[in-house]
């Protein structure tokens, strides 16, 4: 594509909350973002809903669809007996080149087995994964995990390609001048872990491209000494759930306890800059989704939940991995990897 501005195919029809909360983060972004929004769907619904917003958006077009995959849909059966269903057709804009990324809060299960089909992996992976950005203990600083739910069930070579694609993200997306991976594993030691575990741990260990300098525990996640953190998609998933539960849970409980009457609004008015700077910290829908990493494109799967907010943060979020070119990074990476002549530094070096 010849222009610099990204182009974001956005699912209108994908989540809880589709067409009108999806319409509205579309809006927003289009507003305050350097891009351009495909909004994939009903043309009916997206015009109904625009005719009510008071000023006409700029950069937004509407791509005609028919029909949604819901979730209670077999992914790979729903695609094919319905091939002009919103995701269908966004991953079919970006495989034309006619988008630059596709963000979907739909069936999760579905937007990775269209953009498999429609774009296919990059090189040299032999599996996609979910990245997932968490906050840390450090305020200036994110972690990255992946596997967060794309492959239940991992080999060792899968989990050292997720580690080299985090890498590359971490690095270049996130400005980890010297990135640092860990294996998520139930102790510190090398010795420490089920089969997988050992396995990886010395494919990581052995490869001169990842960084790898050990073994992560569960408290080791948020604590700031990990850059990127890698483990199975059935891990990744139930860390994922919990680190969201306790964001919200946290947010309410804050809530609850401060004081009522003119003491809380007092306290709320002083306290008010580093409650949202907490908010932003810890609430997944600050994030807007996770990038589906390995496909031959940009892919943010969002959560199903999202409402306007969420949906601008991921179209923020494909927006800065077109800007940092990640799919040709990691394809760089990955070819590198997999040239036993590459020069390239080792772990003892780093």
């Amino acid at each position: 594509m010849t222009a610099t501005r990204a182009r974001i195919a956005l699912d209108a029809m994908g989540g809880d909350h589709a067409p009108d909360e999806i319409i509205a983060g579309a809006i927003r972004a289009s507003e305050e973002l350097d891009v351009e929004v495909l909004l994939v769907g009903d043309r009916v619904q997206i015009e109904t809903y625009l005719k009510h917003h008071p000023a006409s958006p700029q950069n937004l077009e509407i791509v005609d669809a028919e029909g949604v995959i819901s979730m209670d849909e077999e992914p790979l059966t729903a695609l094919r007996r319905k091939p002009k269903a919103s995701i269908n057709v966004a991953m079919e804009l970006v495989k034309k080149n006619r988008a630059d990324a596709v963000v979907s809060a739909g069936h999760s299960g579905a937007a990775m087995a269209a953009a498999l089909l429609r774009l296919g992996r990059l090189k040299g992976i032999d599996r996609p994964a979910i990245g997932t950005v968490f906050p840390t203990l450090l305020a200036d600083k994110s972690v990255i995990v992946l596997d967060v739910g794309a492959n239940v069930d991992c080999k060792p070579k899968y989990l050292e390609q997720f580690a080299l694609m985090g890498t590359v993200y971490s690095k270049y997306v996130m400005g980890t001048e010297d990135p640092k991976v860990g294996l998520l594993n139930i102790g510190e030691e090398p010795t420490k872990g089920n089969d997988l575990a050992l396995q990886t741990y010395e494919r990581l260990e052995a490869n001169p491209h990842i960084p790898f300098i050990g073994n992560a525990e569960g408290r080791d996640v948020l604590s700031g000494n990990f850059d990127v953190i890698v483990c199975d998609g059935f891990v990744g998933n139930v860390v994922l759930k919990f680190a969201e539960a306790v964001g919200e849970i946290v947010l309410s409980i804050m809530k609850e306890e401060l004081p009522q009457g003119w003491r809380g609004m007092l306290g709320t008015a002083i306290l008010k800059p580093n409650l949202k700077n907490l908010k932003q910290r810890i609430d997944h829908a600050e994030h807007g989704g996770a990038l589906l990493f390995g496909v031959d494109g940009i892919c943010i799967i969002s959560h199903g939940s999202s409402r306007a907010p969420s949906i601008f943060n991921a179209v923020r979020l494909a927006k800065e991995a077109f800007d940092n070119q990640v799919s040709t990074r990691i394809q760089a990476w990955t070819e590198d990897a997999m040239n036993p002549e590459a020069t390239s530094v080792t772990n003892s070096e780093r």
